[in-house]
């Protein structure tokens, strides 16, 4: 089938996030790991491209970037979604702002929005201030994320740096009037000559507004909830058939592992509530790993009933994370751990596990890559914005779940294993 909207996301969990909510609809939904080496064929209505580019170097991610929007567009899709994380997660120099600039001169557009608003997750932008929860993003825990930290909140101060058009904002008292005052706004920013413009959202009914307003424009960015509501307005309007394919997941085994580099806020409440019902844990320490290897872990591993579901993580609070970093470097002090959390994936498999549920975005990446998985059919969600994925990896159907570190709930270990 011809694709309809392509998607390409900046990391792996964040493409999960995106890929789930737009399978809300019904609508089949297809999930590349990165860039795919043959031309499109068996294409889904929604196709989604995760790349691993969100700390890459600013080249590095524009031509990423680019050879998705080639494939996409050779796909049939002439409209297309950049997505990025609700926390806008990036450096002074990028990538949010040079990729969308690369996009929309690619595409021959002179304006797009952004929008990372996710109420369902507690994020909000108002005067073009991201909330998360009722925290500032300089205030919140993002503050101090390992690789992004996040001092600034308003998101037009964090992208005027990154492009060379100037950057404006539809206030959220526009959006309230509704769809029409939002794209007369956008228009009349537009003969400014303003190309880079963030839209407020504190609600669902924003997003679906703002939907309504952008759904024609070629290149629309934001996170994931604000291309939520395009399925059901692409239906209405007659450019998507009532016909379009859905999905239906094969039946697993309840084997199971559970694998967490992530050091969010979030995922330690997950993962001390996870070991809390009595659940096998392994902890990896980063100086451990660098001294001894992971041979330890896989071990560990081998010796574990899989239908308990264990759990192999390296999360950990900020100041230990710091520590390793210090001794070891921000870069090797993750690599180590995404390595050996992917090695940990591939036995998993080779031991019977059919079911793997991953926490965070660069261990994401690792393990897909490790797991050879270079498509992924979205199924049910467990939690906003995160769905189990169905793929296949050395023969074997599997079910996988990547979660973004600050999504879920405290219980969504227990949640997702009883999900399916």
């Amino acid at each position: 089938m011809t694709t309809y909207l392509g998607c390409i996301a900046d990391d792996f969990t964040g493409a999960t996030d995106l890929a789930g909510l737009l399978a809300r609809s019904g609508i089949q939904v297809s999930l590349r790991m990165g860039v795919p080496t043959k031309p499109p064929a068996d294409t889904a209505p929604f196709e989604v491209i995760a790349l691993k580019c969100r700390t890459a170097p600013v080249a590095e991610a524009v031509a990423e970037t680019q050879a998705a929007l080639r494939w996409l567009q050779a796909a049939g899709a002439e409209r297309f979604f950049w997505k990025y994380c609700s926390t806008f997660d990036s450096t002074p120099e990028g990538n949010i702002g040079p990729v969308a600039e690369a996009l929309m001169q690619t595409l021959g557009t002179d304006q797009t929005i952004y929008c990372p608003a996710f109420p369902e997750n507690g994020r909000a932008i108002f005067m073009g201030n991201l909330f998360v929860g009722r925290q500032p993003l300089a205030e919140s825990p993002m503050k101090d994320h390992p690789l992004t930290p996040m001092r600034d909140s308003n998101l037009m101060r964090l992208l005027e740096p990154q492009v060379t058009r100037p950057v404006g904002l539809v206030d959220r008292l526009t959006v309230a009037e509704g769809a029409e005052a939002t794209r007369a706004a956008l228009k009349a920013l537009a003969n400014e000559g303003v190309a880079h413009v963030v839209v407020d959202a504190v609600a669902n009914a924003d997003l679906t507004t703002i939907a309504e307003a952008c759904r024609d424009m070629p290149l629309m960015t934001g996170g994931s909830a604000v291309a939520m509501p395009l399925p059901a307005l692409y239906r209405a309007s007659g450019g998507l058939g009532g016909d379009a394919p859905s999905f239906t997941p094969p039946a697993l085994p309840e084997t199971a592992v559970i694998l967490s580099g992530s050091c969010s806020a979030m995922t330690n409440r997950q993962v001390a509530a996870y070991l809390a019902t009595g659940a096998p844990g392994l902890r990896l320490d980063p100086l451990d790993l660098a001294d001894r290897g992971g041979q330890p872990a896989l071990d560990w591993l081998a010796q574990q009933d899989l239908a308990r579901a264990p759990l192999i993580y390296a999360t950990a609070e900020p100041d230990a994370v710091r520590a390793a970093q210090d001794k070891l470097g921000r870069a090797r002090a993750g690599e180590i751990v995404e390595e050996t959390l992917a090695a940990c994936a591939t036995r998993a498999r080779d031991l019977g596990a059919r079911r793997i549920v991953v926490a965070g975005g660069e261990t994401s990446g690792a393990v897909t890559q490790a797991l050879g998985v270079t498509r992924l059919d979205i199924g049910r969600e467990i939690a906003p914005g995160v769905p189990w994925t169905y793929c296949t990896s050395a023969g074997h159907d599997l079910a996988l779940t990547l979660k973004s570190g600050n999504f879920g709930a405290p219980g969504f270990f227990t949640d997702a294993l009883e999900a399916l």
